[in-house]
């Protein structure tokens, strides 16, 4: 749902704001984003010891752990606050280049209203943790879904009347807010949670600390990947390459949403395997197959946004938006690999062998973020691109792809050999198709889904026979039959 919404959505957002607006208002939310990593994966662990404590029946232990995290996000969200403050007092020291006087002030009035928005976030925040640790699925489910439809309707009216983007950071912060009551009140009246302040031992703080890290870390690596590109494009470029920058990567997340989707479905299986079973063949084995599964989506996506990405971007966000397609494209070809293995990630958790996984990851980040810097002085958002590309490139197809081999015995050798015969067909279909579509000018919606629909009737008949294998077309058979059979 949010997908759609956001597909269906963001072309009217982005007309009624502006390309200048939505730079701005993109920038000042990727930099407090960047004060969501004072959670410190702390949420995370609040889950899982609210889990193991009502395992054990430990009561008590439970209500004086809620306090404590409870002390502790309340404090997390005043160093929030603090430092929203503190970045606020020096919007103009560090945007001042290339904004105006009247760009400075809404970038103050949004990042103070985003930083009270996220400080009262942070307590708050416990009880959705505890609903999430409580298995009340359906309930918080129904609540985010709620928001997701309700958000952009609300927004839609509040553009019609004429507000912005100020008025776009209000209704979010309303519907944020309001959300977290309703779970706090859920928790307190119908969970009947009770908070204790008592003391709790040195020693389960230094390992909730412990098992947080890792997840912190995984939380900053991200930041510095997704997020920093704006930050820079802010201080050496401006609202429009923002803006720009802002649609690839929203791009992106849906990009990363379809191998998400597929991987998750697995984790109950890979971690049991891995647990139980010493044979690193088995792990091999599921790890190519999950892969070839996520690679069958993930190729149709990528060659489909090859031959059709740009007019789609034209028509979808605005030709003032064309230069969003090449920039897309640069970080979905190297990001395609890490995609179609992060079943390792799993893989690797279930081992707990983390530890090399993240601080390379980090050190490749920071790398990153270091050359994005003289690249976007001189290419714009394409020099924010391909600082990630080779940053991507490096670490999971360089140095990834070696450890799992040596270290866990994942098979890599017979991996690629499987992609590369999985990627001979679609690769012939899609350089005719894009040589063919080339002396076409797509400006209208219903001849790019014309042609999309043309193309995807050719193309999955030519998957189902020349690049799925048994196996795969079992699952979907066995999957549409299940259908028929419940409609």
């Amino acid at each position: 749902m949010s997908n759609i919404i956001g597909l269906l959505y963001t072309p009217f957002m982005l007309r009624m704001l502006g390309q200048e607006e939505y730079g701005l208002y993109s920038l000042v939310a990727s930099v407090v984003a960047y004060l969501t990593v004072l959670d410190m994966g702390f949420g995370n662990a609040l889950i899982r010891y609210t889990a193991k404590y009502r395992a054990e029946g430990a009561n008590e232990k439970l209500e004086k752990m809620f306090g404590m995290f409870l002390v502790m996000f309340s404090v997390i969200g005043i160093v929030t606050f603090i430092a929203g403050i503190v970045l606020t007092l020096n919007v103009s020291n560090i945007f001042d280049t290339n904004m105006d006087s009247e760009a400075l002030e809404k970038i103050r009035i949004m990042m103070i209203l985003m930083t009270v928005n996220l400080a009262l976030t942070f307590p708050l925040s416990i009880f959705s943790s505890i609903i999430t640790a409580y298995e009340r699925f359906v309930f918080q489910k129904s609540i985010i879904l709620a928001r997701t439809i309700l958000n952009p309707a609300v927004m839609i009216v509040m553009l019609l009347v004429g507000y912005k983007a100020i008025g776009m950071v209000v209704v979010i912060s309303i519907f944020n807010l309001t959300t977290l009551l309703i779970n706090t009140w859920f928790c307190l009246k119908k969970l009947n949670i009770k908070v204790s302040f008592g003391r709790f031992e040195n020693g389960f703080f230094k390992e909730v600390s412990i098992y947080s890290f890792w997840i912190f870390l995984s939380v900053i690596i991200d930041k510095i990947y997704w997020s920093t590109g704006q930050f820079v494009l802010g201080i050496y470029q401006g609202a429009t390459s923002i803006a720009i920058y802002a649609v690839a990567i929203q791009l992106v997340y849906m990009y990363m949403n379809f191998s998400k989707a597929i991987s998750d479905l697995f984790l109950p299986k890979v971690t049991a395997l891995v647990t139980k079973s010493k044979d690193h063949t088995l792990v091999s084995d599921l790890f190519i197959k999950v892969g070839r599964l996520q690679y069958i989506v993930i190729c149709f996506i990528l060659i489909g946004f090859v031959i059709f990405g740009k007019p789609f971007i034209e028509i979808w966000a605005g030709k003032d938006y064309t230069d969003a397609y090449l920039i897309t494209l640069i970080l979905f070809v190297p990001l395609t690999i890490p995609l179609i293995q992060n079943l390792g990630i799993i893989i690797l958790q279930a081992h707990n062998i983390m530890r090399f996984r993240s601080i390379l990851y980090l050190l490749i980040a920071l790398f990153s973020l270091g050359i994005s810097i003289p690249l976007a002085k001189h290419y714009s958002g394409f020099g924010c691109a391909l600082a990630v590309s080779i940053a991507l490139f490096m670490g999971q197809i360089l140095i990834m792809n070696f450890y799992y081999m040596k270290k866990v015995k994942i098979d890599i050798i017979a991996f690629w050999r499987e992609i590369f015969k999985m990627s001979i067909a679609p690769s012939i279909l899609g350089s005719i198709a894009y040589f063919v579509l080339s002396g076409f000018v797509l400006t209208k919606l219903y001849m790019l889904l014309g042609a999309i629909a043309v193309f995807s009737v050719i193309y999955i008949p030519v998957a189902w026979f020349l690049v799925m294998n048994d196996y795969e077309r079992n699952m979907v058979l066995n999957a549409v039959k299940k259908i028929i059979s419940k409609g």
